[in-house]
């Protein structure tokens, strides 16, 4: 006989349990404390934000850029740059319907998992803070000198590669896409693919061509609160 499937709550991070985009976020946030030219570091991140929500971002060139600031500054102030940006940025953005939301899969017994976009350097942290102990985030590759590179560890997990790195986690732990019953939630059309593969569906904050798309599907369509940039 067939064994129950495992049921399993994927979330997506930005826009969908928090009210802002961490990486983004994180990038205004040096540029507030000095680390880059205010000007020309504004008009890069909006345009490559623009070219995120497009669903046409170059990820390798993207974690260049949003990691070129701590690369030169080096593995001590960015942890602690990092330490108050949680602090001053991220804590007060956490609401209690996400946490209520998280801990409602967690009270049934289901495994809860963030699958985000975001680097892992900015993002564990958030997830911590969230409750969530599973992160699967875009790993950076470290150098010889124990500090990133700039460059990506693996597959990123960004638009179908989300898919690609649920599977690796699920195989980690004996499981395949046949031994779960899956649900994601996501505000971007960026996680269609993702979207797409699980059973259970969920446009979270959709941004408009998501929202669209799970009308027409009949998706279930959560509005969890208001986004912010």
């Amino acid at each position: 006989m067939k064994a129950t499937p495992v049921k399993l709550a994927l979330f997506d991070l930005d826009h969908t349990l928090l009210p802002l985009d961490s990486d983004y976020a994180w990038g205004a946030f040096t540029t507030a404390i000095g680390w880059t030219d205010p000007v020309l570091f504004a008009q890069r991140n909006d345009d490559f934000y623009q070219h995120y929500k497009a669903g046409t971002l170059d990820i390798h060139a993207y974690v260049r850029f949003a990691t070129a600031a701590m690369r030169q500054q080096g593995a001590t102030k960015s942890i602690a740059a990092h330490a108050d940006f949680m602090r001053a940025t991220v804590l007060p953005a956490i609401q209690p319907q996400a946490r209520a939301l998280l801990q409602q899969h967690q009270a049934a017994g289901e495994p809860v998992v963030i699958v985000t976009a975001t680097n892992a350097f900015v993002t564990r942290p958030i997830a911590q803070a969230l409750g969530v102990e599973e992160l699967i985030a875009v790993d950076l590759e470290v150098g010889t000198d124990g500090w990133f590179t700039g460059e990506i560890a693996g597959v990123p997990s960004f638009r179908e590669g989300k898919i690609t790195r649920v599977e690796q986690w699920l195989a980690q732990r004996g499981l395949g896409w046949a031994d779960v019953d899956a649900t994601f939630y996501s505000d971007s059309i960026n996680d269609l693919a993702l979207l797409e593969k699980v059973q259970h569906p969920v446009a979270t904050n959709p941004d408009e061509r998501l929202r669209a798309i799970a009308t027409q599907r009949g998706w279930r369509i959560l509005d969890l609160f208001q986004k912010s940039p």
